[in-house]
């Protein structure tokens, strides 16, 4: 059965009422990805087997959407909007610690609105996991998803300095270095591995100032990268069985949230590599190539689609790649390594357009649910991997506009002295 007539089942037409959402559209996801051979994929990655903490859900109705956040692309705005998602989902997991990559995701957007909102409730559910699991990484040593917990460690390392925080780590990596590679199966095989390991290799070379965790990022990412990049679209695979495998219109599948992944990996690994590295080049090279990828496929919501090539078989946008590409850009704009002219527009429109999809309780919809490629889902649909790209866009949105507005009253004031000889 095709995806048309599956959309018509359950409802989901962009004109179309949602009848029987919850069921069918479960229905709809398992065919679709056990139909496009994603088993196999899934199969990979099973997650932390320890984690008892709800991932996410997919309701049939998740009530009404928000009416006391703002679409203004202002600090009061973008704040109220990021401390009304943190407050709750923090409610929702604050008792149930992961170590699962899925939840990996959702501390660091915590310990980014920590530090954005001054506000310590959030840092606190993110060390109460740490200091629960001892500092340590998920079971599979070698698995890029259970190593994703590691950059909440070096965040919180960076805080106090305490060497305990990171040694179980620094001697799990120690280890790693020596498995020996598999030329028919890279260690980071999918490209969403490209967000869950790099930034803790590269994180922990800055922070012990050894340059051999840097050097094994290095040479591991351009191994997938080798493997998975397309040079005629800009994009990643999500993994080499899908170099074959096409949308209904007959394009190459590009899945928004792999390459979300992959964006978002990208300026963790440069946030923590020197300015005067030689490798550094590369990786603000494909940033910027990605970049303009990604923007020219910017949905008129200013959202993309879970299938980046195929926009019009996808009754609604994804949030969680969305907000990975609206961080990795306005990240791109504070550090001066995109032009704000042309991507400006861009994330204030990325922005909105995530906002939009916020509920009255605070719930962000509109996340896919954890799969291996584009896929269906109802508007409610909420995950914490997705609200923390959500959080770590926020947050970089909100310093992007704070330093404009500053930088527009430094302006103003110049301009008042010159003009009067005075003070405004």
């Amino acid at each position: 059965m095709d995806r048309e007539t599956f959309n018509k089942l359950a409802g989901l037409t962009p004109t179309g009422s949602l009848v029987a959402r919850g069921f069918v559209a479960t229905l709809v996801s398992l065919v679709l990805v056990f139909g496009t051979g994603q088993l196999a994929a899934q199969s990979n990655r099973e997650p932390a087997s320890d984690r008892r903490a709800e991932v996410g859900d997919d309701p049939n109705d998740p009530g009404p959407f928000a009416r006391d956040i703002s679409l203004e692309l202002k600090p009061a705005a973008i704040k109220a909007a990021i401390r009304k998602v943190a407050d709750w989902e923090s409610l929702r997991i604050a008792d149930e610690p992961s170590q699962d990559w899925t939840f990996a995701t959702l501390y660091l957007g915590l310990l980014s609105a920590s530090k954005t909102l001054k506000e310590p409730h959030y840092h606190d559910v993110v060390m109460k996991a740490a200091t629960h699991y001892g500092w340590t990484l998920g079971p599979r040593k070698t698995h890029a998803d259970d190593q994703a917990i590691g950059q909440s460690y070096l965040w919180l390392y960076r805080e106090a300095s305490n060497i305990n925080r990171i040694q179980p780590l620094r001697t799990q990596f120690d280890e790693v270095m020596h498995v020996s590679d598999d030329e028919a199966k890279p260690v980071w095989w999918w490209c969403d591995a490209l967000f869950m390991a790099p930034p803790v290799w590269s994180g922990l070379a800055a922070a012990t100032h050894d340059s051999k965790y840097l050097d094994y990022m290095d040479h591991e990412w351009r191994v997938t990268s080798n493997l998975l990049w397309d040079p005629q679209e800009h994009l990643f695979f999500r993994d080499k069985g899908y170099f074959n495998k096409r949308e209904k219109n007959g394009r190459k599948i590009f899945w928004s949230r792999g390459n979300g992944w992959v964006m978002g990996g990208l300026v963790q690994v440069l946030e923590s590599m020197r300015s005067n590295d030689p490798r550094r080049s590369f990786y603000v090279e494909r940033l910027k190539v990605m970049a303009e990828s990604v923007t020219r496929l910017q949905g008129d919501d200013g959202l993309w689609r879970p299938g980046l090539l195929d926009a019009a078989d996808y009754p609604y946008p994804e949030v969680s790649g969305s907000a990975f590409f609206v961080y990795a850009l306005a990240w791109g704009l504070n550090h001066h390594l995109l032009d704000t002219r042309q991507y400006g527009p861009i994330v204030r429109h990325g922005w909105a357009g995530l906002v939009s999809h916020i509920y009255a309780d605070g719930r962000l919809g509109c996340i896919q649910p954890v799969g291996a490629a584009p896929g269906m889902y109802n508007p409610g649909a909420s995950y914490v991997f997705g609200v923390g790209a959500f959080l770590l866009a926020g947050t970089e949105v909100n310093q992007w506009v704070s330093d404009e507005h500053n930088n527009s009253s430094v302006r103003s004031t110049v301009a008042m002295r010159h003009a009067t000889g005075r003070e405004p």
